[in-house]
């Protein structure tokens, strides 16, 4: 039993080696640029519509309205991001099903990446929206004093989402392992089942945690009636 898939190495030589992460994180992203470039390239503006392209606006449609209940206005400035993000996570789980296969989600180094890229984009996101002189000075907010802690608070949430996702994904994994081991038949298929819906919560709150501390930076706030023209 492996606790992570860097420790399943494919390929080596000298310091260089190709462990399970890395095959199955570029893998996965393959299968998600490829499956988007093969759904997007006959779309239809009418009545008649493949199945995927339903499936795709579905999805979208979905994604849409969970930033939007955030309280981002504009959630379309933001579904690149946050659907990617989405959809990695998810799809990393749903391929748990395929025998030999090693979600990347399950090593640390996948989800630090992915919290990173979250880490990155609330400060890219925040001074596009506010400025950069504006959203620098939120961190001396309410006083000066505040200045490390707020770039504490900034570290340790990044830190807090790579961690979560990796104990989750990395628990499901060793326990079906060793269900697995223990009785062979019976209960890893219901833990395979599961374990893809953990897989899909688990994409959702690493998401919506991300929307919202986007939301946060850029002070997103939904209009109110009274103020709609």
């Amino acid at each position: 039993m492996h606790l992570s898939p860097d420790d399943i190495i494919f390929w080596q030589y000298g310091f260089f080696k190709l462990n399970a992460t890395i095959f199955y994180t570029w893998g996965l992203m393959f299968v998600l640029a490829g499956g988007s470039r093969l759904v997007t390239r006959k779309l239809s503006t009418g009545l008649h519509r493949s199945r995927w392209q339903n499936m795709l606006e579905i999805v979208i449609v979905g994604i849409n309205k969970q930033i939007e209940e955030i309280g981002m206005s504009q959630p379309q400035k933001y579904i690149g991001f946050l659907g990617t993000l989405f959809l990695f996570v998810a799809m990393a789980a749903m391929f748990t099903v395929i025998p030999g296969y090693e979600p990347p989600t399950g090593s640390l180094s996948t989800t630090a990446a992915l919290a990173i890229c979250v880490f990155v984009a609330v400060p890219l996101f925040g001074i596009e929206d506010q400025g950069l002189g504006e959203y620098l000075g939120e961190y001396l907010k309410p006083t000066p004093v505040m200045l490390p802690f707020n770039i504490i608070s900034e570290i340790s949430r990044t830190l807090a989402l790579a961690i979560r996702l990796f104990g989750n994904m990395m628990s499901g994994t060793m326990i079906l392992a060793i269900l697995l081991t223990i009785t062979p038949f019976i209960f890893p298929v219901a833990m395979s089942a599961l374990g893809l819906l953990t897989g899909m919560v688990q994409a959702y709150i690493f998401s919506i945690l991300a929307a919202v501390y986007i939301a946060a930076a850029t002070h997103a706030r939904r209009a109110r009636p009274d103020q709609k023209s």
